[in-house]
């Protein structure tokens, strides 16, 4: 079997390496790659076929599926961040409308019939009323961010590709998920790196924050790509699963799982620059499709997964510069 990957320079995609060399070892694995794009973590198992193709050039876009021939198709690419979406609304409609419906028609042209993967996103939801809480797949969708908008759009065409063409698309809303490798402008991760940096004494022992009463579902991202095979195997053509664990945590418990993991006396500090135009309070989703139809289960815990991320910045900040501020004291 040969599964194409999308976004191989990404957070998620790492990880769904590392899954199927660990338990799908069978699986030919092909990353996609954009050209000049960023490199691929150097965390990434060997085996993987780098693949360069630009998600919003057709031509190459069909090169690519022209040398694969894939058998499933993940797509993981992305321009993922709702802060960033506020600043280039219209890139972030390019990379994520356009980039999967290049890919769709490059299947569709060449009457392949792979298994195709389109990953989605809780923001989706919107501004939901607290009696709606935990989402299920039919709420309302209320989009407040150009981000979500982009992802909207992006699972209405696969929906339509599905319907059309009768191509086998499976979608999810998946909920925020973490764990090593995290990019640091989702607010944990950025959390864990502060922290990380205030140990090797690299900045005072101040953490800078945005919005620290947001609710929201946290998975761990091993867990989520565990899900993915799942529904690429079990999940039905057209349908949307919410991919999350159900529970709410709070930003701020959040944070204070990592300062207390860190052991660290710091002093937080609101940051009105990470302060997104509209945040959506809270955002918990219903489980139920997805473990029904795969009998998935997480598998980590989220200070398990706050822990590790902790670790991995730990890893990348290195104290080999001497540090401009003095070690903090520890509690």
């Amino acid at each position: 079997m040969k599964v194409l990957i999308t976004g191989m320079a990404g957070f998620v995609a790492s990880h769904l390496v590392e899954f199927l060399q660990s338990e799908h070892r069978s699986v030919e694995v092909f990353g996609l790659l954009r050209p000049h794009g960023t490199a691929p973590p150097p965390e990434l198992p060997g085996r993987v076929a780098l693949v360069e193709a630009d998600l919003e050039d057709a031509p190459s876009v069909e090169a690519a599926i022209d040398l694969v021939r894939p058998d499933r198709i993940v797509h993981l690419a992305a321009q993922s961040s709702v802060h960033r979406s506020w600043s280039d609304p219209a890139g972030t409609l390019r990379a994520n409308v356009h980039g999967l419906l290049h890919l769709l028609e490059a299947v569709r042209k060449r009457a392949l019939s792979p298994r195709v993967l389109v990953v989605g996103s809780a923001e989706e939801y919107g501004l939901v009323p607290p009696q709606e809480m935990p989402l299920r797949e039919d709420a309302p969708l209320r989009p407040s961010s150009p981000y979500a908008v982009s992802k909207v759009a992006q699972g209405f065409l696969a929906l339509q590709y599905s319907l059309s063409h009768q191509m086998g698309v499976v979608r999810t809303r998946t909920f925020h998920h973490t764990g090593p490798r995290r990019g640091e402008n989702f607010a944990e991760s950025s959390f864990a790196r502060q922290l990380a940096e205030i140990e090797a004494g690299r900045r005072a022992a101040v953490l800078q924050v945005g919005n620290l009463e947001a609710v929201r579902d946290f998975s761990d991202v091993r867990d989520v790509v565990r899900a993915y095979w799942a529904l690429l195997d079990r999940g039905d053509a057209g349908e949307v699963y919410n991919v999350c664990s159900g529970t709410g945590v709070r930003i701020r418990d959040v944070l204070q799982q990592l300062i207390d993991a860190s052991g660290l006396d710091v002093e937080v500090r609101v940051d009105p620059d990470r302060l997104r135009p509209s945040d959506i309070p809270v955002l918990v989703g219903d489980p139920t499709r997805l473990r029904g139809t795969t009998s998935w289960e997480p598998r980590h815990r989220l200070d398990e997964s706050l822990r590790d991320l902790l670790r991995y910045w730990r890893e990348r900040v290195s104290d080999s510069v001497a540090p401009p501020h003095p070690r903090p004291h520890l509690r």
